[in-house]
C-alpha cells in the first residue's frame, strides 16, 4: 500500500518545485501524478511543443527516489482548439453547444478531436517512453463528470446510426426488438434515427436505453485510442484511468477491459451530500458513509478482480458539494486505510498545494496556499508511516458477490416507477447489510463467473435474458445460495415486458410469480412479518404480492390494507441449492433478516450486526476495523491478536489494524466518548 499525491507544477513558479518535491519525499510519499489539464501549457500555440517544464518535473521526482503517473491531457482541449475546430464541441439535447471555459467540453465521437487526441498523446509518449521515472498514465480525467457521457451533435447522431445498423442489422430487427408500433414509432431506415431530443411526452425506454449503452460504449472506443497509442510507446507502463464514484452513465467494467489498472476519485464529505439518498447526518459529514465509498472501492476492485488505486482521495474540505464541512479528526487518514482494506494497493491524495486561480481556490490540499502544511498533511503522513509497516496484504478474497449492471441502473433511471426509486440505493440496502455483519463484497457484472462465491446477492436484476437465468439457475443448483430483490426479472435486453409474469425466466428458479406490484409514498404503512413468527420489519417504495407455487412463503404483508396477508417474500430449494425472493424494498432490518440466514446457510463467516459507522474488512491476513462515528467502541476478537495499528479501543474517526482474521466471533461494545 503505497501513498502519493497530485502535483500542479504549473501552478507555481520554479524555483518553488524542489521545495515541493522535497517535502513529498520526506512525507513518504511515492507517487506523483501530473499534467491532467495542462494541454495549453504543453502545447501554447498549434505545432508549438513545451515539453522541458515536464522534463524538469518528473527530474526532481526521479531524483528524490519517487515516480511519477503522467496524464493525458485531453479532458481540457485549449482555446485555440477550439477556435480552430469548434465542431469538436459537445451539445446538449436542445442543440445548446457546450461552450469553452470550464472542461469536458469535447465530443467523444469528434472524428476533428479523436484526430487532435492521437497527435498530443502520440507526442507525450514519445516525448517520455525511456523515461525511467514515469511508471504509467491515466488516460484523460473523469469521463463522464459534469453529465458529459452524452453528446447529442451531428457527430454523434451519424455515430448513433451505425452503431443501430452494427446492432440490429436491419431496420425491421430495430423496430421489432424497441416496439415501434407503440405510438406510431416505426422507423423507415436507420438515417430516421436521431438522438433522443426534447420532446412532448416521455421517451420510448428503449430507445433510450440503447442511446445510453451507445454513449458508453462510445466512451469505451475513445478511450481504447488511447490506451493503443500508450502501450505502442512502452508496453511496460501501466495504463489506468480515473473513474468517479457512483458516475450513472459510463459503464466502468466496459472501460476498464482495455486497462491495466482501474483507480478512481474518491470524496467522502461531498458524495453523502450528492450521492446519497437523504440528508447527511453529522458524522457522515465529517467522515462520510463507510458503506458508500466501501461499495465504490468494490466495484472498482471488481473491474478487473486485481487491486485498485483511489487516484484522488479528499484532503481536507473541498469546494463543490453544497456545503464543505471540515474533516473529522484523522478522517483523512481513516479513508487511506479503509481504501487499504477493500483492496487499494495506493492512495494519492488531491492535491499537493491549495490553488491560487481558478475554479478549485476553495479546494483543499495537503498543505496551503502559502505552502504550510494543511489538516490532511499529518494525516497523510502517518498512513504512509503505518500502512508501510503493515507490510504487503494479499488481495481481497470475497465470499458473496453483489450483481450490478449498467444497463439495469440506465433502464430503471428511465422508468423508476416512483420519485424515490434510485437503483444505487436500493443496492445499498442490501450490500450495507452484508457489511454490517463484517463480510467482504465484490460487486460484479451479472455475467461474470459466479462458482467461486458461496452466495449471491442480486437486488435489481430488471433485465434478464434467458441465458442469464440458466446461469442463475446452474449456480444455485451446484449448491450457491442466492437472494434476489424487488423488480426482478420484470424485462427483456430491450428494455421490454415480457409476455409472461414476472420474473419471467426465472420464475421456475424462484418457484413463484408475481401477481400484481406498487409504488408507495411515505404516508402509506408498509410492513411485512414472518410468517412463522411475530417479528415484524419495515420496507419502502416497492412491493411485490407473490404467488407461491414451488416456494415457500417467508415474509407476508402486516397491514390493514388490501394487502394484508399476501406475501411478501419466498424461498425456494433447487436440488443443492438455494433462492430467496424479496419482493419488498428492504429497511435496515429486515434487509439483515434475509442476508443473516444466507450468510449462514453458504457458511461465510461474519460477525453480530456491527454499529452504523464501524466497519470490519478482511484483505489478506490482516483485518483492519474502521470508524466513521464520532463514538468510541471496544473490540473484542475471539482470541488474542497483535495490533499492527491502533489497539482494541478505536475512538471517533479512528482506525486499527489486527494480524489476523478476526471477523468471525468479533463482538463490539460502544464506550462512552471522551
Amino acid at each position: 500500500m503505497r501513498i502519493g499525491v497530485c502535483y500542479f507544477p504549473e501552478h507555481w513558479p520554479r524555483e518553488r518545485w524542489k521545495t515541493d518535491v522535497a517535502q513529498m519525499a520526506e512525507a513518504g510519499l511515492e507517487y506523483v501524478r501530473m499534467a491532467e489539464f495542462s494541454w495549453a501549457v504543453l502545447e501554447p500555440e498549434r505545432g508549438e511543443f513545451e515539453f522541458e517544464w515536464l522534463d524538469e518535473a518528473v527530474d526532481l521526482i526521479g531524483e528524490y527516489g519517487m515516480q511519477a503517473v503522467l496524464c493525458t491531457p485531453t479532458a481540457t482541449p485549449p482555446k485555440w482548439l477550439v477556435d480552430e475546430r469548434p465542431e469538436i464541441l459537445q451539445a446538449e439535447p436542445d442543440g445548446t453547444v457546450r461552450e469553452h471555459g470550464s472542461r469536458r467540453h469535447y465530443c467523444f465521437n469528434s472524428a476533428a478531436y479523436r484526430e487532435e487526441t492521437d497527435r498530443i498523446v502520440s507526442k507525450l509518449a514519445e516525448r517520455y517512453a525511456d523515461d525511467p521515472h514515469v511508471a504509467g498514465w491515466q488516460t484523460d480525467n473523469e469521463f463522464g463528470c459534469h453529465r458529459t457521457v452524452r453528446c447529442y451533435c451531428d457527430d454523434c447522431a451519424d455515430a448513433f446510426r451505425e452503431w443501430l445498423a452494427e446492432t440490429y442489422g436491419s431496420i425491421e430487427a430495430l423496430n421489432e426488438a424497441w416496439g415501434n408500433t407503440f405510438w406510431s414509432q416505426r422507423y423507415a431506415s436507420f438515417e430516421a434515427v436521431d438522438p433522443p431530443g426534447p420532446t412532448a411526452a416521455e421517451h420510448h425506454p428503449s430507445r433510450l436505453l440503447d442511446y445510453a449503452r451507445f454513449s458508453s460504449d462510445s466512451v469505451v472506443d475513445y478511450n481504447r485510442l488511447q490506451v493503443d497509442l500508450l502501450r505502442e510507446a512502452n508496453p511496460d507502463w501501466f495504463v489506468t484511468h480515473n473513474f468517479m464514484g457512483r458516475f450513472p452513465t459510463l459503464d466502468a467494467y466496459a472501460v476498464s477491459e482495455d486497462l491495466d489498472l482501474v483507480s478512481w476519485d474518491s470524496y467522502p464529505t461531498g458524495f453523502v451530500q450528492d450521492r446519497l439518498e437523504g440528508e447527511p447526518t453529522p458524522d457522515q459529514l465529517r467522515a462520510g458513509d463507510p458503506d458508500q465509498l466501501g461499495m465504490d472501492h468494490d466495484l472498482y476492485r471488481s473491474a478487473l478482480d486485481r487491486p485498485f488505486w483511489v487516484m484522488e482521495q479528499q484532503p481536507g474540505d473541498v469546494n463543490w458539494p453544497p456545503h464543505c464541512p471540515q474533516p473529522g479528526e484523522g478522517a483523512m487518514r481513516l479513508w487511506a486505510h479503509h481504501a487499504s482494506a477493500h483492496g487499494a494497493d495506493a492512495v494519492l491524495y488531491f492535491r499537493w498545494r491549495r490553488c491560487l486561480e481558478g475554479q478549485e481556490q476553495y479546494h483543499a490540499g495537503l498543505r496551503k496556499q502559502d505552502g504550510s502544511p494543511d489538516r490532511g498533511y499529518e494525516d497523510a503522513i502517518r498512513a504512509a508511516a503505518e500502512l508501510a509497516d503493515v507490510g504487503e496484504a494479499d488481495h481481497v478474497d470475497a465470499s458473496v458477490a453483489l450483481l450490478f449492471d449498467y444497463d439495469n441502473l440506465w433502464a430503471l433511471d428511465e422508468q423508476p416507477h416512483a420519485p424515490d426509486f434510485d437503483y444505487w440505493s436500493l443496492l445499498d440496502a442490501f450490500y450495507g447489510a452484508c457489511r454490517a455483519r463484517g463480510v467482504q463484497v465484490d460487486v460484479v457484472h451479472p455475467t461474470t463467473a459466479l462458482s467461486g462465491y458461496d452466495a449471491v446477492v442480486a437486488p435489481a436484476l430488471h433485465l434478464v435474458t434467458d441465458g442469464l437465468a440458466k446461469r442463475l439457475t446452474d449456480y444455485v443448483e451446484t449448491g450457491g445460495e442466492l437472494l434476489f430483490g424487488p423488480r426482478t426479472g420484470v424485462k427483456d435486453e430491450y428494455n421490454k415486458l415480457r409476455p409472461a409474469p414476472q420474473p419471467g425466466p426465472l420464475a421456475d428458479l424462484v418457484g413463484a410469480t408475481v401477481d400484481q406490484h406498487e409504488s408507495l409514498p411515505s404516508q402509506v404503512e408498509t410492513r411485512v412479518c414472518r410468517v412463522d413468527g411475530d417479528e415484524t420489519y419495515a420496507f419502502r417504495t416497492w412491493s411485490e404480492w407473490l404467488e407461491a407455487d414451488a416456494a415457500t412463503p417467508l415474509f407476508e404483508y402486516d397491514t390493514d390494507g388490501i394487502e394484508a396477508g399476501r406475501t411478501a417474500a419466498v424461498e425456494n430449494g433447487v436440488r443443492e441449492g438455494r433462492v430467496v425472493y424479496c419482493g419488498v424494498w428492504p429497511g435496515a432490518d429486515l434487509a439483515d433478516a434475509l442476508v443473516a440466514p444466507l450468510l449462514e446457510r453458504a457458511g461465510v463467516p461474519s460477525c453480530d450486526r456491527l454499529p452504523e459507522g464501524l466497519r470490519v474488512g478482511e484483505r489478506g491476513d490482516y483485518t483492519w476495523v474502521t470508524n466513521f462515528s464520532s463514538d468510541r467502541f471496544a473490540i473484542e476478537p475471539d482470541e488474542d491478536v497483535e495490533w499492527l495499528v491502533g489497539e482494541r479501543t478505536v475512538d471517533a474517526y479512528d482506525v486499527a489494524v489486527a494480524d489476523g482474521r478476526i471477523v468471525d466471533g468479533l463482538s463490539v461494545e460502544r464506550l462512552d466518548s471522551r
